[in-house]
């Protein structure tokens, strides 16, 4: 009986021929929400002729969820409709193969979940590695990169809620801020739980504080290529002000008396809270620059020094007035 041995492909190999078949990198970008997602998918389709030129194929949000992903994460799917839905992206894989893709990205944040579903379990992405092991199952285990974007939680969670609340959901209860900062779970289980669902991929960590308004940035770190110039301002996608959302959920009907009418970002947890919150972060960022168990890489400036033993006071203060334009000009909210 023939078996097939398991190979560990070179990162960064690009495409190549092994005993009749054809290979190509797959590097998925899985966001996080609310670090730029938008502004980087709208990078890759701003340049997708340079991109072709170069042998790199993009799938972003309107092909996957249209037709590449649809039924892969439906709760209490069938084997057979699981089996459907990895054949239905073993047939496009194919076709971008034969297209003469050598690497393919993948950038879709809802592959990890959702931002409001994380605000519904009050924690951070709970249902990854089960949506990732799909994904990885999916890809028949021939993942090469993951790159994951991560955020200070006290602005995540205020971006989060901005932004599920201008679209009609409620305002975070007291309780429900205070179970979301008083939650053990943090970007470190997070990580932890994607790597092992995605076991076969490298697994890299940026920090949004440092790729904050560039995309080509990014785009260097997930295919190891040299990125297409962009000089294109960007702000996509980002969350109101406070002012802006009291507007809109008086256009709701809805209680406008928790956020403050302020042309500053709305922050909608406590200094206490808001204090926990960073500290996770801290040593979030403290557990990967330490190697991160041998989980992840994380990728930072190079233009930089090396983080100490904390985190530099300007990444974790950088608001809603760095984001009209103190900083770089274009970000997601």
């Amino acid at each position: 009986m023939n078996r097939a041995i398991p190979v560990v492909w070179p990162i960064g190999a690009a495409s190549f021929t092994r005993m009749g078949r054809y290979f190509m990198d797959i590097i998925l970008h899985v966001g996080a929400h609310r670090s730029g997602t938008t502004t980087f998918q709208q990078y890759l389709r701003d340049h997708s002729e340079k991109l072709e030129a170069q042998s790199i194929g993009f799938w972003g949000p309107g092909r996957t969820r249209k037709s590449i992903f649809p039924g892969l994460f439906r709760p209490r799917a069938s084997a057979k409709e699981i089996r459907r839905s990895e054949g239905r992206v073993q047939m496009h894989l194919a076709g971008t193969r034969l297209s003469g893709v050598e690497q393919l990205l993948i950038s879709d944040e809802n592959m990890i979940g959702s931002s409001r579903q994380s605000l519904r379990a009050g924690t951070l992405y709970p249902a990854i590695g089960e949506r990732m092991a799909r994904v990885s199952a999916a890809f028949g285990g021939q993942i090469t990169r993951v790159v994951m974007t991560i955020r200070a939680q006290d602005l995540w969670w205020a971006s989060a809620a901005a932004y599920t609340v201008a679209r009609g959901h409620p305002v975070p209860s007291a309780e429900q801020k205070d179970y979301i900062a008083q939650s053990a779970r943090t970007w470190r289980d997070v990580i932890t739980d994607l790597s092992c669902a995605v076991p076969e991929a490298e697994l890299m960590i940026l920090p949004f504080e440092q790729s904050v308004g560039q995309p080509a940035k990014l785009f260097s770190a997930a295919t190891g290529t040299k990125a297409p110039l962009d000089v294109q301002g960007r702000w996509l996608n980002r969350s109101p002000c406070a002012r802006e959302l009291r507007g809109l959920l008086t256009d709701q009907g809805a209680d406008i008396s928790q956020v403050p009418d302020a042309v500053t970002r709305w922050q909608p947890f406590s200094p206490e809270q808001t204090a926990r919150l960073r500290e996770n972060y801290a040593d979030d960022l403290h557990w990967l620059t330490a190697g991160a168990d041998g989980l992840a890489t994380l990728t930072e400036d190079p233009t930089r020094q090396r983080a100490g033993t904390s985190l530099p006071a300007g990444h974790m203060t950088r608001g809603h007035n760095y984001d009209n334009g103190q900083g770089h000009m274009a970000r997601s909210g």
